[in-house]
């Protein structure tokens, strides 16, 4: 659950095919939601749903529209280390100002867990971002939305979860998708290169096991979103300034920053800044309609991020982009319609039972009567 753009959203998403936290049922909200600091717990479930998702459709689609202004210059290109740094440095200053607000400022988590989980924040989001040195924005969305084959395969090996055929089917379709919409890219696209492949998938394997070391460590400790943020960026914030000393990159960097202060540094901040809020977004959101309407919201605004790409930065386009985008995007539908499915089922089945049990009680009952 990493603030970078929702590719690293803590537990809600980064565990897709266990999810089980149906879509509630629209009325009057007993939950305190807050929407930019502002309490909406007065309005019904449906405006407040409406509220949120508009927001996290705002921020998210600025986050993309910026990451690509910063990595669309040539010069800005070779430094995506370095705008990474400064996400990590500003993700850890709003989490600590969040948990200093919230007056939770308890660790709960083990350092050693944390320096795992910072170490996999890291390759996730630094990957991530050095592939747009070599891969268009749109095709980078479309292989971070196949998040759910590694975390699927992620879940069976870390936490030994079990999934159905349809959550692999799933998988498959995705998996058509996006070699049909890569096999396109190497075709017409004059910035695409196997390097930029080879990171986003580093990135997808880190996005997996995070999510379910996150998931792990937060069930079993009860921390909150808020600290895992706070510490494992925080420790990020370290393995990044070493890698950029060892890498010899850093003087270059901070040459361009001063060069360019406003693509780096102003563009970066309004960058960490609308990715941080989209984030508490999406977790609200989660609070408000349930995962699977979360991820759903989630899924259409990674659809029109593509579309404001093609629309606001040149590049080649053909229709084929959007039938092998639709598979891609049919196969997270169908993976968290599952998840809803079978707790619907789970639900239903449990209520049943219950039914029955009251039934067959109130029989006893009125026998018990008609023998005495």
């Amino acid at each position: 659950m990493k603030y970078a753009s929702d590719s690293a959203i803590l537990v809600e998403s980064n565990s897709l095919p266990g999810i089980n936290k149906p879509p509630k049922v629209f009325k009057e909200s007993s939950l305190n939601v807050t929407l930019l600091g502002i309490d909406i717990s007065y309005l019904t479930q449906t405006t407040q749903f409406a509220l949120v998702s508009s927001g996290v459709f705002v921020f998210f689609i600025l986050y993309g529209f910026l990451l690509e202004t910063i990595f669309v210059q040539p010069t800005l290109k070779s430094h995506g280390l370095y705008v990474t740094f400064i996400q990590f440095i500003l993700y850890s200053f709003f989490a600590m100002v969040e948990s200093h607000c919230k007056n939770d400022t308890e660790r709960r988590i083990p350092v050693p867990t944390y320096i795992i989980i910072s170490f996999l924040t890291v390759g996730t989001m630094t990957m991530s971002n050095l592939s747009l040195e070599y891969l268009n924005y749109p095709t980078q969305v479309i292989f971070k939305s196949c998040k759910l084959v590694p975390v699927l395969l992620g879940g069976i090996l870390i936490q030994g979860k079990k999934y159905g055929a349809k959550d692999f089917l799933a998988a498959i379709i995705m998996c058509i998708g996006l070699i049909w919409f890569t096999l396109i890219d190497v075709t017409i696209s004059p910035n695409f290169h196997p390097i930029g492949v080879i990171m986003i998938n580093f990135a997808l394997v880190a996005d997996a096991i995070i999510g379910n070391v996150q998931e792990k460590a937060m069930k079993k400790y009860g921390a909150s979103n808020n600290e895992v943020v706070l510490y494992s960026y925080s420790l990020g914030t370290i393995y990044l300034f070493v890698a950029l000393i060892i890498s010899g990159r850093l003087i270059p960097a901070i040459t361009a920053a001063n060069q360019f202060p406003v693509s780096i540094y102003g563009l970066g901040c309004l960058l960490s800044f609308t990715g941080y809020v989209g984030v508490n977004l999406v977790l609200t959101l989660v609070r408000v309609a349930g995962a699977f309407a979360a991820v759903t919201v989630t899924t259409f605004r990674k659809a029109l991020s593509i579309v404001v790409s093609f629309i606001f930065f040149a590049k080649p386009f053909t229709f084929q982009y959007v039938w092998s985008g639709f598979l891609v995007i049919l196969g997270v539908y169908l993976s968290q319609r599952q998840a809803h499915l079978v707790f619907a089922e789970t639900r239903l089945f449990k209520s049943a039972v219950k039914f029955v049990k009251q039934l067959m009680a109130t029989k006893k009952f009125a026998k018990a009567a008609i023998s005495v």
